[in-house]
């Protein structure tokens, strides 16, 4: 029987894609769907594909998906302050945005592109995280590690799409088809997340967007 890797629940169905080879594992109590450990892609060939996005700064279309994340799940509810962009990728535009606002210092930190785990002995007011989670086979650990690096009342900002609770529309969604997309979520899985790593949710727009808050330890 599958465990839930996050909740550990045993309400967990097992269910495989049925027209390309992929199965997936879905908790009924925290509603993470994730790709079985066999579907799951090499680094070596994780980072081939990641190489191939070419996001800059003179990409308008790019520039304004990420202004959009800001305005929606940053700028609301931290104004100023030294920041992580975690997950930064081969061009760090979001890192870029912050910092032209002269409001923000922004570090950046990435797997394969900018492994700098100095990063992690400083403190943060604000942590930004945009199309890294459903890449992460360890959420509940990166948020726990978030958590000690963040300033009393820290806020993380990230960005993934939430999975359609309707089978067909998700194996009709393409999300799945990126072979480094491994772990999809609802808001309510990250709030069961963010209760486990001492968070608490603030806003989400319930689609691709969600804010947390630290909480003070007790």
């Amino acid at each position: 029987m599958e465990v839930c890797k996050l909740c550990k629940s045993k309400h967990t169905i097992s269910y495989k894609h049925p027209s390309f080879n992929m199965i997936f594992h879905e908790c009924k109590d925290c509603e993470v769907i994730y790709k079985d450990r066999f579907n799951r892609v090499s680094e070596a060939k994780e980072k081939l594909i990641y190489d191939q996005h070419q996001n800059s700064l003179e990409n308008t279309g790019y520039v304004n998906y990420l202004n959009n994340f800001l305005d929606a799940a940053v700028y609301p509810f931290i104004k100023s302050g030294k920041a992580l962009d975690f997950g930064s990728g081969p061009n760090p535009v979001l890192s870029q945005l912050l910092n032209a606002q002269d409001l923000f210092h922004c570090d950046i930190y990435d797997y394969y592109y900018a492994k700098n785990e100095e990063v992690f002995k400083n403190k943060y007011d604000l942590i930004t995280s945009t199309e890294v989670f459903e890449h992460l086979d360890n959420p509940l650990d990166i948020l726990n590690r978030f958590y000690e690096i963040l300033n009393d009342s820290g806020i993380v900002s990230i960005m993934t799409l939430f999975h359609p609770k309707d089978e067909s529309d998700f194996f009709e969604w393409f999300y799945i088809r990126d072979p480094s997309h491994i772990t999809f979520y609802t808001p309510k899985t990250f709030e069961i997340l963010a209760k486990a790593s001492g968070f608490m949710i603030l806003d989400t727009n319930d689609y691709r967007y969600i804010t947390l808050k630290k909480l003070p330890k007790f």
